[in-house]
Order: C-alpha cells, then structure tokens, then sequence
C-alpha cells in the first residue's frame, strides 16, 4: 500500500447549526451542537485513510480537552499518530463554526492556540523521505518548507492544498508536484482575472506536474502546461460545506496512489467532496470507496472500478 504523510493544521472544531444567521447583539438557539476534528492537512489525511490508503499525520498536539480529542479522532480515521510530537500544558487550535440551515452556508471563528512549532525530528524526515506524497496545507510553514525540499530530493511528490494567502507561502510553490488552489487563492497570488490564466501563469512560474483549480459549485480546472480541462461538480442538497475542500484534496492524494491520472482523480474527488455536503461533520461525512464508485456510475461515470487498483 502507498504512503501518504501530512504536515499542517489540525483543529478541534465545535459545529452550531442554526436556523439562520442571527442579527448582531441577538441571540439565537442552535438545533444541534457537535465536536469534530477538522483542518485542511489533518482532514485530507482522514479522508485518504477512510478510502483506504495508508496516513500518518506529522505535528505537534497538546494535552487540552482539544488535544487529546484530536489525537484519539485521528486514531478513529485510521491515521497514524506515532509521528505527532505530544507537548503538555498549551492550546490546541479550535473553530467555532455556525451552519446556517437556511443558506446552507458556514461562517467560522478560530483561534490558533499556542502550541510551538513543528521541528521535523530525524524519524519524521525519514518518514517524508519514504513516503508516496507529502501533504502541506501552508500552515506550519518553516517544517513544511524544509518537509517538501526533503520530498523534492527523495523522490516523493509533494501535493500543496493552497487555500489560505499567508505570508511565505510562495517560499513552498517551486518544490510542489501537484498543486490544488482554491480560485480565490489561485487569483489572488498570480494577481489574474480568470481561473484559466492564473493555472497558467502558476503553471509557467513553478511548473509542476498539475495545477487544479477548486471552483466550489462550479467544479474546476485542470492544467498540464499543454490543455485547460474542466471537471464538473456533482449537485446535491448539501447540509454541511465545511471542509468539503479539504476532503477534495485528501480524495486527490488517494485517487493518484490508487493508480488514476489527473482529470479522474479531479472527478472521483469531486464526488466524494459532493457527498461530504450531504451531511454534518468534515470528516465523519467522508464516504467509503465503494460508496464513491456507485455514486459516479449513478451519474454515467461506469469506469472508475475497473480504473482504480
């Protein structure tokens, strides 16, 4: 089985879900209140395990209510935890997210905490340096910039989840093979008006493998230096669009260990994100294999069984 290893955010988030935005200085009653594990690195790695590949998740957790619950959730996903560094007596990072029933939107708050920095250890280079694909979100940036300059001389491929414009994130672009920005991020660092001239300016200024552009309802893009390709999204009533980029970008990482070039990897992720929304929680929503492939066919896509090893 391949290896996947991730470096970035892991968050303890608490969902609300309510019947509406409320008005400022009002109140209002949630119907339904939950605890879940969250954040663009550590959810990708969940959903890759949840489809069947192997994870491990590299970073620094503390010993808060949070902390501990993100260490056992992790263990729940299946994800390895043999390579997070466990430091007593911080903060863990926490969002508070309200799902509007009416809109079927989110609207989150967060808090980083205050744990220290992640120093790669000597086991969890080697663990970069004997893996498949190395998983960054931008967080964490100093280890994942040193993790992906690791990964560029050993030979794994390095997926960049590009959602958030924080500072030093350009530092990371030259030693990413797969490259997966949200369309605001894509347009806001390339400085282009459209999807399709900023994966090609992305493309021509750090060329990697692929540059796919997420575009949320819309589906999105593929470049290779050679074609703009879309791949579609897949309409469904969506109760909870948390983290449904983050799944994208985990299913991505599977869907290339398990053998499917670019454009299917793009449409079977696409599919598992749509089927996250349709119900409550980043992770707990992620479907199996099984249920991803007869979701597809349901919608003429007969191929990814026969595709996928």
């Amino acid at each position: 089985m391949k290896r996947i290893v991730g470096i970035g955010a892991n968050v303890c988030d608490i969902l609300l879900t309510i019947p509406h935005y409320p008005k400022e200085d009002t109140k209002i009653g949630a119907t339904a209140i939950s605890r879940c594990g969250g954040g663009p690195c550590a959810t990708s790695l969940a959903t890759a395990a949840r489809l069947g590949a192997n994870c491990a998740y590299i970073g620094v957790l503390t010993d808060d209510s949070a902390g501990i619950f993100l260490m056992e959730d992790l263990k729940k996903y299946e994800v390895e935890t043999s390579l997070v560094e466990f430091q007593p007596g911080y903060t863990s990072f926490s969002s508070y997210i309200c799902l509007s029933e009416e809109t079927a939107t989110r609207t989150c708050v967060y808090h980083r905490g205050t744990l220290p920095p992640l120093q790669l250890s000597e086991k969890q280079k080697e663990a970069v340096r004997h893996s498949d694909i190395l998983m960054i979100d931008g967080n964490e940036l100093p280890a994942a910039l040193e993790a992906a300059k690791l990964a560029k001389d050993s030979g794994t491929r390095v997926l960049y989840d590009a959602g958030g414009l924080y500072e030093g994130v350009g530092d990371l672009l030259p030693y990413v093979d797969i490259l997966i920005p949200s369309e605001e991020f894509a347009l806001g660092f390339s400085g282009e008006k459209t999807a399709e001239t900023a994966a090609k300016k992305l493309f021509a200024s750090f060329s990697p493998d692929i540059v796919v552009i997420t575009q949320g309802k819309k589906g999105g893009i593929l470049y290779d230096g050679k074609d703009v390709v879309a791949y579609p999204a897949f309409p469904v009533t969506a109760m909870d669009t948390n983290g449904s980029g983050d799944v994208f970008h985990g299913a991505f990482a599977y869907a290339i260990t398990a053998g499917l070039d670019f454009f299917e990897a793009a449409v079977f992720s696409s599919a598992v994100s749509a089927i996250k929304c349709t119900k409550i929680g980043a992770r707990a929503a992620v479907p199996t294999r099984k249920e991803v492939i007869q979701f597809l066919k349901e919608r003429g896509y007969d191929e990814f069984e026969e595709n996928m090893d």
